[in-house]
């Protein structure tokens, strides 16, 4: 891409940005279709800039504040609708705002794995005929991620998700970040608006970063109120499911841009850095947004008494995420993604998804749900077992992505790590 090509693709993002910020200072009445469409462009857009300020800042800051702070604003957009559905549950608990806030995350969470990590998987053996190979220093992800879900299953065992269960994701994305500090410098891959962004001198690269903050900030701010109240009266008016649009439309929004990113790392034969962006994305999502929830709610509700209310529904939404976590874990423990896994990670979920559509009416339609999720949750932990027995050696393995040293030296384990003997 040119450096016109470049400038004119700036231009359009920063226009589709500031769109939905014209619209909400200016008080313009749109219908709930065209206010969720507005609204759901202007997130994408604003997705889009914070992804190439947060890679044009990198060079001006330390490797631990950069990963502190830019692990947090790439994942903003979908924060936002989260937490405006959280904030609405706290402010007004006899309503569904509880049950969307679930589904939105829930819904972003199995996409990452279900579509997303598939497709990297599917473009990489399409464009190099070999399975994703993820590096040494890696293993980090995985295993946070793996402590994560483990936790995760607490929550549908107990039946509710407190302030505690808050504190103790929280406190593993902090862990992670500490240790994901000190992993070595590389070197940053550039391409389009980010390889522009970076060639520029350096006065004008961070006023032109800033502006993208800040676009992209006052963008989500003003637009998620609108998409998420548009997006639940649009289902209303066409008598489509509400939790169905929540838990699937809304992310769209706030992952296209990362996804596309993904994309193409794997064009480039870079498959092992597509996983990366996903893999961080996902323990982003299941430690910190899902650690927040309980909190936010909390604050908008003015006590950390009661927990946020979810059905049972929500419930088997969060041990069927938890259940397909599991399994990717288990999938990754070897550090080596193959067509066949990531074929299998697709047809799950795609038809978890359709199955769940198929029986989502009538008047058993929520006990039929359940079902579903409770044979899918079954499904996804035997075969995680079968795997986590065969690779046992590489699931024990994943334990160097805790050591300090180990992760200082790039992920490189000592020699024949074997697991202790009964």
């Amino acid at each position: 891409m040119n450096a016109k090509s470049t400038l004119k693709w700036i231009s359009l993002v920063l226009v589709g940005a500031s769109v939905g910020i014209v619209l909400r200072v200016s008080g313009i009445h749109l219908s709930p279709p065209t206010a969720a469409l507005t609204g759901g462009l202007s997130i994408l857009c604003a997705a889009f800039l914070l992804t190439w300020a947060c890679d044009a800042v990198q060079p001006d800051m330390s490797r631990s504040l950069s990963l502190a702070i830019l692990a947090l604003i790439a994942v903003l957009p979908e924060y936002a609708v989260d937490m405006y559905f959280t904030w609405q549950a706290g402010r007004h608990p006899e309503g569904q705002y509880a049950s969307y806030a679930v589904a939105n995350m829930t819904g972003a969470n199995r996409l990452l794995l279900g579509l997303g990590w598939a497709f990297i998987c599917f473009v990489s053996w399409w464009r190099m005929r070999r399975p994703v190979t993820l590096e040494p220093n890696q293993r980090t992800e995985v295993l946070f991620l793996g402590l994560a879900t483990l936790y995760a299953f607490v929550v549908p065992m107990k039946q509710s998700i407190e302030w505690y269960d808050g504190l103790v994701l929280i406190g593993l994305y902090v862990w992670y970040i500490v240790l994901a500090s000190q992993k070595p410098l590389e070197e940053v891959e550039e391409g389009g608006p980010v390889e522009f962004l970076l060639h520029l001198p350096a006065v004008y690269r961070r006023l032109t970063s800033a502006v993208f903050f800040l676009v992209a900030g006052m963008a989500i701010f003003a637009c998620s109120e609108p998409f998420c109240e548009g997006l639940l009266q649009t289902g209303r008016m066409l008598h489509i499911n509400e939790f169905f649009l929540v838990q699937w439309l809304a992310p769209i929004a706030s992952e296209t841009p990362e996804f596309i990113v993904a994309v193409i790392f794997a064009l480039r034969g870079r498959p092992e850095l597509s996983m990366a962006t996903l893999l961080s994305s996902k323990l982003n999502q299941w430690t910190l947004l899902v650690g927040m929830i309980p909190w936010v709610y909390a604050v908008a509700y003015g006590s950390l008494t009661p927990p946020i209310p979810m059905s049972s529904l929500q419930l088997q939404e969060i041990l069927l995420t938890a259940a397909q976590s599991l399994f990717g874990v288990a999938i990754l423990a070897k550090l080596r993604f193959d067509v066949v896994q990531g074929g299998v990670l697709f047809i799950l979920f795609a038809s978890q998804l359709v199955l769940s559509m198929a029986v989502s009416t009538g008047a058993t339609a929520l006990q039929s749900t359940g079902h579903v999720h409770h044979l899918f949750s079954v499904i996804y932990v035997v075969l995680a077992i079968l795997i986590m027995v065969r690779q046992y050696r590489a699931l024990w393995t994943l334990r160097f992505g805790a050591n300090l040293e180990v992760t200082r030296r790039g992920g490189e384990v000592p020699t024949s790590p074997t697991p202790p003997r009964d």
